[in-house]
């Protein structure tokens, strides 16, 4: 049996004989039996023995103790008020009376009476847990401009988390100070050591402001204190929709995050030059064909002048080289054919790879249009025709190369 399960039925057994046990041991027994109930948060028999130790020495240790027992265990809530109070009675300027009957008050679902004792507390105490304390009742009772003005003071003291979400949570959903909320975590931020419920709730706002570039600095905030691809993802998002691609790169590359799609921003934005140091880097470390392929794309691409019979034969190497590697994605089959046919290379072998393209997506307008074009070059006016309708009734006319393709193939004879 553990430790922790010979503690559990410990405390099981003794509390079953406690009410008269307690009767007939010692003060100083009592109080190591209260100590060990606390620590294992057994409150209805650490209540019961505070009481007896009040009750035997009236010491307000005891009474004190007694009354958060009973506050923490939610027992006999009322048996401690009515002993606070009379306590107070006696001893009126111990504070510490009022700070357990404003919990007990509000457990016990009093809150005139727990307001009352908080009034009394803040004309006589600026401590700072002595005033947070004191809010509770006013959030209690909806007097959130009060209970905000009393956790104001105890931030402006000790700028704790706990009391600034408080803060901002009010300020958010009761008093409608929401950018003064922003505001408030913004500054925090820059000034003291923050967590990530901070970032969180800053997302919240923001996202609620609709504060693009708000919602962006925080996830970088939140990347920075952890490396989450979820978080991640959602940064490439939001600049996409601010249509940032080179601030996305940008971000990508100083942080060494995701380098596939960093690897897909430097084609968009045509960044050529990096992006065939990426590939070249790949293909070395993982010798995967499918470089090859991209490197022939890329090559293609840079070129200023598409024509050059020297790029076209090092991009057709390429191609030749992954294919004959296993490189099948039908994307590269149909890049690599069309470029055969569209610059003379070799429009047979060109529409023989877009087939080969088709075998996988058989519907395909891109592929079809490859092949139409190829057809076209071949002057096979009437497999052209058929074949490039096929594009302009799935597709319409919108793209040029569309109805470049279409109005030369019609005049095919």
């Amino acid at each position: 049996m553990s430790w922790h399960r010979l503690i559990l039925v410990f405390i099981t057994l003794f509390s079953l004989g406690i009410s008269k046990e307690i009767m007939v041991i010692s003060d100083d027994e009592l109080i190591i039996r209260g100590l060990f109930y606390d620590e294992y948060q057994s409150y209805e028999n650490a209540r019961q023995i505070y009481a007896k130790l009040f009750d035997t020495t009236q010491a307000e240790v005891y009474l004190f103790k007694e009354a958060t027992a009973s506050l923490l265990g939610r027992t006999h809530l009322d048996e401690s008020i009515q002993k606070l109070k009379a306590w107070d009675a006696v001893h009126p300027n111990a504070l510490q009376v009022k700070r357990l009957l404003i919990p007990l008050y509000l457990t016990s679902n009093q809150v005139n009476l727990a307001k009352t004792q908080a009034e009394y507390l803040i004309e006589r105490s600026s401590a700072p847990t002595d005033l947070e304390l004191a809010s509770n009742p006013f959030l209690y009772t909806g007097e959130f401009k009060r209970a905000l003005s009393l956790l104001s003071k105890v931030y402006e003291a000790n700028p704790k988390e706990d009391v600034l979400l408080r803060m901002v949570n009010i300020m958010d959903e009761y008093t409608e100070e929401r950018t003064r909320a922003i505001q408030l975590l913004e500054t925090h931020i820059r000034m003291n050591v923050y967590s990530n419920e901070v970032l969180k709730k800053l997302l919240v706002l923001y996202g609620k402001e609709k504060n693009i570039d708000g919602l962006l600095d925080t996830y970088k905030l939140l990347y920075q204190h952890n490396k989450d691809e979820k978080i991640l993802s959602k940064i490439i998002d939001i600049y996409a929709y601010k249509r940032d691609l080179s601030g996305a790169i940008t971000f990508l590359e100083k942080y060494k995050a995701d380098d596939d799609m960093l690897y897909e921003l430097y084609k968009s934005k045509k960044q050529f030059d990096k992006a065939l140091v990426f590939v070249n880097r790949r293909y070395k470390s993982d010798k995967n064909a499918k470089w090859l392929a991209e490197k022939g794309v890329l090559l293609f691409e840079k070129a200023d002048d598409k024509n050059n019979k020297e790029m076209i034969e090092k991009v057709s190497s390429l191609f030749d080289k992954a294919l004959a590697l296993g490189v099948d994605d039908s994307i590269y089959l149909n890049y690599y054919g069309y470029t055969l046919i569209d610059k003379n290379i070799d429009i047979d072998k060109g529409i023989k790879i877009i087939k080969d393209a088709l075998v996988q997506q058989p519907d395909n307008t891109y592929y079809l249009d490859s092949l139409a074009w190829g057809y076209y070059k071949k002057h096979a006016c009437k497999k052209a025709y058929t074949f490039m309708k096929r594009v302009v009734d799935a597709e319409g006319l919108d793209e040029q190369e569309i109805v470049e393709h279409w109005n030369a193939i019609k005049q095919c004879k």
